[in-house]
């Protein structure tokens, strides 16, 4: 099984014809997602590499090809209307890809969103991938192989480093999700620890936090309160220089409550393995499963 994303996934792409957009759909494809069809508006009637339609909206996409999830690929600036126009076109699982989407933007976005029923992740995350199945996003699909551990992510790179260390020692992934690090995000980590949990080939879960908010602090209450099967966990930024500030718009932290520190107590309090380094991710799975 997975979660989010499967091999029922029909996905279309906003902005196709762009650089971004065309080099990660025809990643998508090679992968084996079943990419549908490509919106760019003004360039309906053309075929991205002579297979896949381009449409000028998403409701025409979708009345098409029945697509049933989008990924995001356009600037910024366009961000927010590409995302209204997949939800009000009836868009199941929106990802956005886009980095800078405007904050004031998002508190608009996500209610608009979850009024009609669509699940967003992101905006500024890499997507999701259940590896053999299907990829939508930016994940690298040759460092993830097939098996039981659930990996949610609030940074990207730190990502692909902890798949690499799974799948070189045998422990591959149902699903990987990258939630994306700015301050309002529409799947967050509980969204993702409660498909975990209820997902019967997950038998594990990585979660991968960084300093700022109290997003993890959130996530490790919920797992004392829901989950069963065993977490392991890492925070990113344990080595921040105070009052800097690092990476993320979301790692932004305030008094306390947002520094390594505290996380890491707040994980090890709900019984979540806490690793040191990325390379300790392996050893704790070993000792829990």
């Amino acid at each position: 099984m997975s979660v989010f994303v499967d091999a029922g996934t029909k996905l279309v792409v906003q902005g196709i014809t762009g650089r971004d957009g065309s080099f990660h759909a025809r990643q998508m494809m090679e992968y084996g997602t079943h990419v549908v069809a490509g919106v760019t508006p003004g360039k309906g009637g053309q075929r991205f590499e002579d297979t896949v339609p381009v449409f000028n909206t998403v409701a025409d996409a979708i009345q098409e090809t029945g697509a049933n999830t989008s990924v995001i690929y356009v600037p910024a600036r366009f961000a927010a209307d590409a995302m209204y126009e997949a939800a009000d076109a009836g868009m199941e699982l929106i990802v956005c890809v886009t980095e800078g989407v405007p904050v004031l933007e998002m508190t608009k976005v996500i209610p608009y969103l979850r009024e009609r029923g669509t699940r967003l992740i992101g905006p500024n995350c890499p997507g999701a991938i259940s590896p053999g199945r299907s990829k939508v996003g930016i994940i690298p699909g040759d460092i993830c192989r097939e098996g039981h551990i659930g990996v949610v992510s609030r940074s990207g790179t730190l990502t692909y480093e902890i798949i690499h260390q799974l799948s070189r020692r045998g422990f591959g992934q149902t699903s990987c999700i990258g939630i994306g690090g700015d301050p309002i995000i529409g799947t967050n980590f509980i969204d993702c620890l409660a498909a975990f949990e209820a997902d019967s080939d997950t038998k594990a879960i990585v979660m991968i936090g960084e300093i700022g908010g109290t997003d993890e602090q959130n996530a490790a209450q919920y797992v004392t309160d829901h989950v069963t099967k065993p977490v392991v966990g890492f925070i990113a930024g344990q080595t921040a220089p105070p009052g800097r500030r690092m990476g993320h718009a979301g790692a932004i932290i305030s008094g306390s409550s947002g520094t390594a520190a505290e996380k890491m107590a707040a994980f090890d309090k709900a019984g979540i393995a806490v690793m040191k380094r990325p390379a300790d991710v392996v050893p704790l799975l070993e000792e829990r499963i």
